[in-house]
């Protein structure tokens, strides 16, 4: 019997398919990989580009560095060259890969050397890595060439190995998104041969360590990183293709890993190690900062800042919350996320006084109570001690000097104030009068001040009040335990006091987060339309940001509208356009404090639905956000974009639902036709045939032409009728009103109807006193005329149709009733609908003629209404406002 996790996770099936749909979408990245500089990259990528090249395939070299080697610069010849874009950068003409150029050449394949380089300032892209990104995304191939040293998460630990950091790095998504990666391999003594024959181009950053770095050790070392490296992706590929595939094998159950995220240098090197085990251990990553009491200044938000953006890089996902217990909410958020490893610096050495007062340190007691979850404890470096002694030993005394004047000066007014009636009371009571002064001190001060008034508080109570007077000198013991109880309890007092109100302050900020996000959700929620949506999202920004958002919405086909809710605050120049229509594209953040088009004073920002994309945001930030505020920020974008995406649906829904109606109405409306225009037409063609082709007396050839006759109106009325609705449709009913006489507008239905009211009695009912009246003649004839008609099929024979009306405060009111059989009760509503009939009637007709009703009626800004009468039929019901004349009456 197999156990669940010998079969692939059936929920993670889509996210293959999808994962696997884009991929094909995009251009494919080969990545020529080696352990250092002279390893033969770029010659093997010059070497395969020629194969292709020799099989048919469309090759250019966007960029290639052949550093003068006369064995590459043959490779280069044969291949097609697009030509670098110039770059004036401080006085010097530079040359560039020119990425529209490529673009717009679009070959299959493109050669794009040194991966990890930095462009010039002035480029779209700060780094060559996302040049080859955009090629990519346009379906272009690329091939290109990078060193173990340029991964970011190997960047440590090849620094200890050469001795110098490598500043050009890449994100080790890059490495892990490609297609292909061909380790070149030579042997180390290969290599230094090499280097001895001056064969191999240095970096800049190495030439300081060139000697210590080409070390047969150290080429060794980095050798063996690479094939690692290089191991564990095929490793990956072979269980990716595994479960692709549904192969039966052992499939390793889900790992998620935590990494601990603080404000030092050193927090990276956690976050690099916490990345290069994920990645042997296919896990998912999760970076956790906890905020706490302390106050982080300007220099450690920055450095937390890019902490944090590198776990992004990273792929991890970024949790920020707060506790004053780090270690308690670092196990309850591992819990809830399912965490199966934790990743934590290691401890610096504490103190004696630290070890009397600590009853575990922070590892032993994470040890003591992570139960299940497997914690890996790493070496920090000098950085996270110094930060972490900072917390421990100096705490927060970033306030400014103007608090600590301030509670010197509340210790010295108190003094003051107690001298007078210190004479009356003794000097013990002035002691509590001292303490409430640090207590209240504490209560709008930080810690630094608070422990400033504690230590004069207690000195100026012993020079002022305790005997001997004006002499720091304390001759009872008694006097001198007091003093010292004194200072203790103002201490520790204020430093709990102070210690609360930045609880306080963290608790306070969260909330007002919560509220915010609780603020924009409920008004989203509420907003009717997308205009209102905007309006919302730019109130919100503004008011917890402190920046004017403006919001540029797609057109459904992946275009920008110019024209949207709200205005820029100066010129949005086309160049900006172009950059947001990037933006939307590609699905990236641009402009200011961004590596892309960096040189915009504007920052762009893509908003992500679910399926969609519903346009993007700009902004213009004179300072880069913080993490906690990127993160807060990002969480509104989402609000928002799954907002705008929502109504999107419901619209694209609405759309689809009368595109459905449409179609049934079309069916509806093309079977009525063809059953109502076939029985006139057979008619006229079965009396023509017969008047045609045989001889007949006169009176059954005048019933012929009354046949014909009857035929050609019916016909002539369904046109009339269709012509009608479409008039109504399309709006361009436009009443011609004029001074009309009901009498002559009723007569003149009658006569038109004189045919069919032959079995019908019909009364007509007009007030003497029934003034002229303002309509349009013609349409209300019209209306009149698919009343009675209606009543002529719908009623027995020698039955009464009764026409009324009358002027009633302003408004002329006609009424049509009949004896018919009337409409049934939940009909009544939709008896007015166009191509509506009740039931199964053999009368025929397309349902439009009441339609038509109404709509002349509404033309006239009228109303009509139906019901049914007591004794059977039914009542329609005319009321139209109008101006009259009692001119002629």
């Amino acid at each position: 019997m197999k156990t669940d996790n010998s079969y692939p996770n059936p929920d993670k099936l889509p996210n293959t398919i999808t994962q696997e749909e884009q991929t094909n979408k995009r251009g494919k990245l080969k990545i020529f990989f080696g352990m250092s500089p002279g390893v033969g990259k770029t010659y093997t990528m010059l070497q395969t580009a020629h194969q292709d090249l020799s099989k048919g395939v469309d090759v250019v070299i966007g960029y290639v560095e052949s550093h003068n080697h006369s064995e590459t610069n043959a490779l280069v010849e044969g291949l097609e060259i697009v030509s670098r874009k110039r770059l004036d950068y401080k006085g010097a003409v530079l040359e560039e890969m020119d990425l529209d150029a490529i673009i717009m050449r679009h070959p299959y394949l493109v050669l794009v050397d040194e991966l990890a380089h930095t462009n010039i300032n002035g480029s779209r892209h700060a780094r060559r890595y996302q040049d080859v990104q955009e090629l990519l995304d346009n379906g272009i191939n690329v091939y290109t060439t990078v060193n173990i040293q340029h991964l970011e998460s190997r960047n440590d630990t090849v620094a200890r190995i050469i001795g110098v950091t490598v500043k050009e790095t890449i994100p080790d998504e890059i490495f892990e998104m490609a297609d292909d990666v061909e380790l070149i391999d030579v042997t180390p003594d290969v290599l230094l041969d090499r280097f001895a024959e001056g064969k191999v181009h240095v970096p800049f950053e190495l030439k300081e360590a060139v000697q210590k770095f080409f070390r047969k050790g150290n080429i060794t070392a980095l050798r063996e990183m690479a094939l690692r490296l290089v191991a564990d992706r095929v490793d990956k590929q072979l269980k990716f293709y595994m479960q692709q595939k549904q192969i039966e094998g052992l499939w390793k159950s889900g790992l998620h890993l935590l990494v601990l995220v603080g404000p030092s240098k050193s927090s990276a090197k956690l976050i690099r190690w916490a990345k290069n085990l994920s990645y042997a251990m296919g896990a998912d990553l999760v970076a956790l900062h906890v905020e706490n009491t302390q106050v982080l200044n300007e220099a450690q938000q920055e450095q937390l800042s890019k902490n944090i953006d590198l776990a992004r890089q990273f792929g991890a996902e970024v949790i920020i919350t707060s506790g004053s217990d780090l270690i308690s909410t670092t196990l309850d958020i591992a819990r809830k996320e399912n965490i199966s490893h934790i990743i934590i610096g290691k401890s610096g050495k504490q103190s004696f006084f630290s070890s009397m007062f600590s009853k575990d340190n922070f590892v032993a007691r994470l040890l003591k109570e992570s139960g299940e979850i497997d914690i890996y404890v790493i070496e920090p470096g000098f950085e996270t001690k110094q930060y972490k002694k900072k917390l421990s030993a100096s705490l927060d005394f970033s306030s400014s000097f103007k608090s600590y004047f301030l509670s010197i000066l509340a210790v010295f007014v108190a003094v003051i104030l107690c001298l007078p009636i210190s004479y009356e009371t003794g000097y013990q009571p002035i002691s509590f009068i001292l303490l409430f002064v640090v207590l209240l001190l504490s209560m709008f001060l930080r810690l630094g001040p608070v422990m400033l008034a504690s230590v004069i508080s207690a000195m100026v109570w012993d020079f002022f009040f305790i005997p001997p007077r004006y002499i720091l000198k304390i001759t009872e013991l008694e006097d001198l335990l007091a003093l010292c109880t004194f200072f203790v309890v103002a201490l520790v007092t204020g430093t709990l006091t102070s210690k609360v109100r930045k609880q306080e302050r963290l608790t306070r900020r969260r909330e007002e987060k919560t509220n915010a996000l609780f603020h924009l959700t409920n008004q989203l929620a509420s907003a009717k339309n997308t205009k209102r949506i905007i309006e919302v999202a730019k109130e919100d920004i503004n008011k917890y940001f402190n920046v004017d958002a403006y919001f540029l919405l797609q057109d459904g086909d992946g275009k920008l509208n110019k024209k949207q809710y709200n205005s820029m605050p100066g010129e949005f120049t086309e160049s900006e356009y172009k950059i947001a229509q990037w933006v939307l594209k590609y699905s990236k953040k641009t402009g200011k404090h961004t590596d892309t088009f960096s040189l915009n004073e504007y920052t762009f920002y893509p908003l992500k639905g679910i399926k969609t994309k519903p346009g993007i945001v700009v902004i213009k930030l004179n300072k880069k956000f913080n993490g906690e505020t990127e993160l807060f920020w990002d969480t509104f974008l989402t609000q928002i974009s799954n907002t705008l995406e929502h109504h999107y649906f419901a619209q694209q829904v609405k759309k689809a639902d009368l595109l459905d109606e449409s179609d049934k109405l079309y069916k509806t409306l093309f079977n009525s036709i063809s059953h109502e225009l076939r029985i006139p037409i057979a008619t006229i063609m079965g009396a023509s045939d017969m008047l045609i082709t045989g001889m007949y007396p006169e009176t059954a050839r005048n019933e012929l032409y009354t046949e014909i006759l009857k035929a050609s109106t019916r016909l002539n009325r369904l046109v009339e009728n269709l012509l009608n609705i479409s008039r109504l449709e399309t709006g361009k009913i436009a009443p011609h009103i004029d001074w009309c006489d009901i009498n002559d507008l009723f007569n003149k239905v009658a006569d038109n109807l004189k045919e069919d009211l032959k079995l019908y009695h019909l009364e007509i009912a007009i007030p003497s006193s029934m003034p002229l009246v303002k309509l349009d003649f013609g349409l209300m004839e019209q209306a009149l005329h698919n009343l009675i008609y209606n009543s002529c099929k719908y009623s027995e024979p020698n039955t009464t149709i009764h026409l009324k009306s009358f002027y009633d405060n302003g408004y002329l009111i006609i009424q049509e009733m009949d004896r018919g059989r009337g409409f049934p009760a939940d009909t009544l509503p939709l008896v007015l609908n166009r191509f509506y009939r009740v039931g199964n009637q053999s009368t025929g007709g397309l349902g439009l003629g009441l339609s038509i009703t109404k709509g002349f009626v509404e033309a006239h800004k009228g109303t009509i209404s139906v019901e049914n009468r007591q004794n059977g039929g039914a009542r329609f019901t005319i009321k139209i406002p109008t101006e009259v004349s009692y001119l002629n009456t």
